[in-house]
Order: C-alpha cells, then structure tokens, then sequence
C-alpha cells in the first residue's frame, strides 16, 4: 500500500506549474503544503499562503515528508537537497548541474540517512533513461550511452537543417517558445548535456566523473561553412553527448557536434525532442526518443518519482557499489571536421592522418584525428569563433592505451 507524500516545492517556474497541473488533474495520495519560491511580489495563480520566501519553513516543517527541488540556482538547490536527505526528507530534483557536481557525496548522503534522491526530470525530459539504466540495464554490459540530450540546441539545428533559417533567428525562436535562456551558452555551449551525460554514466557504468574533466563543445561557432558542407555530404550536425566503455577498465566521455547520418536513430530527432541510445551487449541497440523540454514533460518525469517514493523506491546503484575498477580515459582519438582559420590551430591541436583539405580566403577546414586528451587540454581554443569542430563518426582507440582489444574493435563507427 502506498504512504501518504505530504510535499514542499522548491520553484513554481515553467516546471513547476506543469507538476503543478499534472498532479490537481489526478488522485495520487499527495498533498502540496507550500511552494518556496524567490519572488513574493510576482501574481501567482494560487492562494497567497501556498507560498513562502524562507526555505527553512519547508525544510523544518515537519509535516512534509518530501522536497521537490525545482530552481535554477544550483548552489542553493544543493543545499536544499543536502539539508532535506540529512534530516529525513526524501527529495526529487530536476537541476542537472547540481547532482552532476555533487552526485557521488549525495548518494553517501542517502545512505548515511535512509533518504531517497530521485532526479528523473534532470536528464532527457520525459524519457524515463534513469530508471531503465537503473532496473532493465542494471546487470547488462554496456558499449556505449548516446544521444541528444538537449531540446534548445536540437531546436535550433532541426530549424537550420530543415527550413533553412540562420542560427541567430532560430536561436531567438528557441527564446521566444521558452526552450533556450536569455542567455543560452548552457544548452549550446553544450553544458547543459554535459551534465546530463555525468549523471547517465554514473547509473551506465557506476562511475562517478566531475563534469569539469568532460569536454564540452558546442554549436555557438556553427556558420553557413559549416552547414553547407554537411548538406553536401546527406547528413545533419546534432549535439552529441557520448559515453563509451572502450576497454574492460576504461570509459570515454565527451560532448561534441557530430555529422549524423541518415541511417542513425537521431538523425530523424528533432525540434525539442530528445533521443537516447543504448548499446549493450546483450540487448544489443535500443533507442528512446520524447520531449526533452517544457513544462509538462519533465513535470510528468518528476511526478514519476514522486509517485515512486510513495512506495519508498531508491535508485541502488549497483554498477557503482559493485567496484568494477573503471576508470575514465582521455586516451582515444576522434576524427573530426575542423573549421578554423588560422595555421597554428592545426598545430595546437595536433591534427593528424588528414584525409581531406580545402582552403580559401574565407573558409578553411580539414578532415583529421585528434586525441580527445588535445581536445581537452586546447579547450579554450574550441570555443573561439573562428573554430567549430564536429565528430565525423569514427572513434580509434589506442592500441598503446587498451588491454586485449581485438583489431576489429579499433575502429568503432
């Protein structure tokens, strides 16, 4: 039999109004006692006394049993989610930044104190990736956990890519429909997946990796250069986020634009939604695709969890309790399409194996490898804008770096 949730929301922004609406439409044994929210002068569409400024009279109370953390601020949402599992509330969060920086301290948290943290919402919107990476995957062999994972940025390439509109105008409409901030490096600047992909590769693989030690490349450089040239060659440039399992030991992560053929799941992944594929071993390939933006998806994600607590569910991290010995590498190279201006990008680089090379006054690239560890430590490089860089596909790893690889798994499309 279910338990009664007596619950305190933290945010009645976009997602919080969607929760909102989704949970007054439905019998679900919850009760909402108080909103905290940051503006107490802003017209709410509930009564005044559903509201506080002063996070304490959530956190104290000890009639809520739940938090349901829905705010922007990472830092204070950190706090929040420490204070509620420390003192015996469960929580459900959907700020991706916050459990990505502090996921591993928050499970120590959760068991110290029998607390559940749930954080479905904070990663692909309405696909429900961790719960299956936690129940369906929990005992499979994972290859690789790929995908887009951000609707602003697929937004803004499904416009380019299919109606022809610039990047600036479909970077405003994404702004006007509510899909991308007023300032929008976190969705294509390529952060915003980044932090999604650390919290899937911590349920993928049991390992913890500080999104900070991830490369994160966006499309915020893409120009017309760049997408003529990708049509020329039938594909589309999505924002991929890939973590790879490339040895017994060894894990890749990264962010990328990658050239994405017709024959893949998510070239046909558009506007707001999101696509997700899993390759393991004995599932073999599946894919999940749903909205990864707006109010009502991810409310329908959070009210997921929440209805999960009602039967006192916590995520078991078993891939991470099981101490596989993983480690995260940088030691694999990426050929890639670089468009770049100047001769010593090349350099700083160390492009390599160059296939293919055009260069006029105005536009110059080259198809090349480059090691992700490069990438990583010429990052600041990257994000200048005469530089875009995009995956073409292939991944080679080292044979110098991997144990016991076969020669058909050193180049893996």
């Amino acid at each position: 039999m279910s338990k009664k949730l007596k619950i305190g929301i933290f945010g009645f922004g976009v997602v919080g109004q969607g929760l909102y609406d989704i949970i007054k439409s439905q019998d679900l044994n919850l009760e909402i006692v108080k909103f905290a929210i940051k503006n107490k002068d802003k017209k709410r569409s509930l009564p005044a006394e559903l509201f506080t400024t002063d996070h304490d009279e959530l956190l104290d109370n000890t009639e809520i049993n739940t938090i349901v953390e829905l705010i922007d601020d990472a830092d204070a949402a950190y706090k929040i989610a420490k204070k509620a599992l420390s003192t015996g509330k469960n929580v459900v969060s959907a700020n991706k930044k916050m459990i990505a920086a502090h996921l591993e301290e928050l499970v120590s948290l959760q068991q110290q104190y029998g607390t559940s943290l749930l954080y479905e919402g904070a990663v692909c919107g309405s696909i429900p990736i961790i719960r299956n990476l936690e129940e369906y995957y929990d005992n499979e062999l994972l290859h690789a956990i790929t995908g887009i994972f951000n609707g602003s940025s697929n937004y803004i390439l499904s416009k380019i890519f299919n109606e022809g509109i610039a990047y600036d105008i479909a970077l405003k409409h994404a702004q006007e429909l509510g899909f991308a901030e007023t300032n929008p490096i976190l969705d294509v600047g390529g952060y915003d997946p980044k932090f999604k992909l650390t919290i899937a590769t911590a349920h993928a693989y049991g390992l913890f990796i500080k999104p900070e030690k991830i490369l994160n490349v966006g499309i915020q450089n893409l120009k017309n250069e760049d997408i003529q040239y990708a049509k020329e060659k039938n594909v589309k440039i999505k924002l991929v986020p890939t973590a790879r399992k490339i040895s017994s030991k060894q894990i890749i992560a990264f962010v990328l634009p990658k050239f994405v053929k017709s024959d893949d799941f998510l070239y046909n992944v558009e506007n707001e939604y999101n696509g997700v594929t899993v390759q393991a071993a004995f599932a073999d390939k599946q894919f999940f695709f749903g909205k990864g933006a707006g109010g009502h998806p991810t409310g329908a994600a959070v009210l997921s969890d929440i209805a999960a607590l009602r039967y006192d569910y916590k995520y078991e991290y078993k891939k991470y309790h099981q101490k596989s010995g993983l480690i995260y590498t940088d030691k694999v190279s990426l050929e890639v399409y670089l468009r770049y201006e100047h001769e010593y990008t090349l350099e700083k680089l160390k492009i390599t194996d160059i296939s293919e090379r055009f260069a006029r006054n105005d536009y110059k690239y080259v198809i090349g490898t480059v090691t992700l560890k490069s990438l990583l430590e010429n990052n600041e490089l990257l994000q200048t804008k005469d530089v875009f860089i995009a995956q073409t596909g292939k991944i080679i790893y080292s044979t110098q770096s991997i144990e016991a690889i076969t020669q058909e798994e050193l180049l893996v499309n």
